[in-house]
Order: structure tokens, then sequence, then C-alpha cells
């Protein structure tokens, strides 16, 4: 069995829990997590009291090097997304 927490065991768990339809549920989170998308594309924090943050930012195009070669290249400017876990999480899991 997989540790991996899917979409579907999500919407399965919220199902469980309320008195909607699996597919008004499924509607539900797909809508919670385009918001949540979103807010990281626009380069915004996204702040789960009790969870955790999410923060998105442009990293600068900086010199490396292929390994397999050695040679030495340029890699282009991206973004990155960080995930920092709550502290009372954080405190849960320890």
């Amino acid at each position: 069995m997989s540790n991996t927490l899917t979409k579907a065991d999500i919407v399965d768990a919220a199902y469980e829990e309320s008195d909607r339809s699996r597919v008004e549920m499924k509607t539900i989170v797909e809508s919670l997590l385009t918001t949540m998308k979103t807010a990281i594309k626009r380069d915004h924090d996204l702040l789960i009291s009790g969870f955790g943050k999410f923060e998105a930012y442009a990293k600068q195009a900086r010199r490396g090097r292929n390994p397999a070669t050695n040679e030495a290249l340029i890699l282009e400017p991206r973004k990155v997304v960080v995930f920092w876990l709550s502290k009372k999480l954080r405190e849960k899991l320890n």
C-alpha cells in the first residue's frame, strides 16, 4: 500500500464526513485546490493556519554545469515554491 495521500483520498475522506454527494465533494476539493494554485501563481503567500505556509519566489538566472559532461551552462530564471510547516503541526509530529 502506498503512503501517498491522493486527491481522490481527500475527496473520499470529505465525503465520509459530510452529507453531500461524492460528486459535490470532488467539485469542492477541486475548487479549493484551484484557488490555492491561483494564489501561488500570482506570487502570493498561502497561509493555512495550523498547517503551514506556501511561499512562491523567483530565482535568478545562475551558472551551473552538466554533471555528466562537466559542461558549463546558464540556468534560466524560474519560480520556486517552498512550504513551511506550522509550529503547531511540527510540534504534533515530533
